[in-house]
């Protein structure tokens, strides 16, 4: 059974129909790629499947649950995070505070233990030491006082990462991991998604527009185009499709 299993999913935006029965499966464990020109239905798709975005039809199904009209904070509990194309950060807010924001069921925020600090002072004592762990595995310990706002934009992108491991996801949703990343740092990146999947066996389902790079890593590829699966295969198959170098190069 794998982990994430879509079933014709669509997306119509009034007379727009961004994603058009696409269905597709990501078995646990693997790194897959969703690929395709600007405007082709791939982040609307991560949208459908992170919950903030309605499906017109179809069905999304995780660990053998349909959660296709789940709420996001619902779909995130379910251990499905996200990371966004552009970083939404707390950009006021330092490094360490942003990647504890998202700590689950946090004994501290329910009002009836507020008050009591002593009733969650151990808890988030546990907390801030893996927040600090998590920081150190994408090599951002040494900026944890520093603001969100001062990082680099691949630093950001880590920081990203790094918050979305503190939910524990089983599946990490990734929306251009390197966008505007300089090329070492976006090849960095992806080296440590791939020491996430073999530390902590998170499986990943990442959009990306840099193939020379995502291809290096990613076990299986899904190609959209105007909204359609226009192709799927191991990266070596994906590269001699020639529908692909059509979409990309009008070849």
């Amino acid at each position: 059974m794998p982990l994430l299993e879509l079933k014709n999913t669509r997306k119509d935006f009034g007379g727009l129909r961004a994603v058009d029965d696409v269905s597709l499966q990501v078995p646990e464990g693997a790194i897959i790629g969703l690929i395709g020109p600007n405007g082709s239905g791939k982040s609307t798709l991560i949208n459908l499947i992170a919950g903030s975005q309605e499906l017109t039809a179809g069905r999304v199904i995780f660990a053998g649950e349909d959660i296709s009209d789940l709420a996001p904070d619902a779909v995130y509990n379910s251990g499905i995070a996200r990371g966004y194309q552009e970083p939404s950060l707390y950009f006021k807010m330092t490094v360490l505070d942003n990647v504890l924001l998202p700590v689950k069921g946090q004994r501290g925020e329910k009002p009836w233990y507020a008050p009591r600090w002593r009733s969650w002072q151990r808890e988030e004592a546990a907390q801030a030491e893996r927040a600090i762990n998590v920081l150190e595995q994408v090599q951002l310990l040494q900026h944890y006082d520093s603001l969100a706002a001062d990082l680099s934009g691949g630093q950001m992108k880590l920081l990203e990462i790094a918050r979305a491991l503190m939910g524990q996801p089983k599946l990490l949703l990734l929306d251009e991991p390197t966008a505007g990343v300089a090329p070492k740092l976006a090849y960095e990146i992806f080296q440590q998604i791939a020491r996430l999947r073999a530390d902590y066996g998170i499986t990943f389902l990442i959009v990306e527009h840099r193939l020379e790079i995502l291809f290096d890593f990613v076990d299986y590829v899904y190609v959209m185009h105007l909204g359609n699966l226009l192709a799927q295969g191991a990266p070596a198959d994906i590269v001699e499709d020639t529908r692909l170098r059509e979409v990309y190069f009008g070849e």
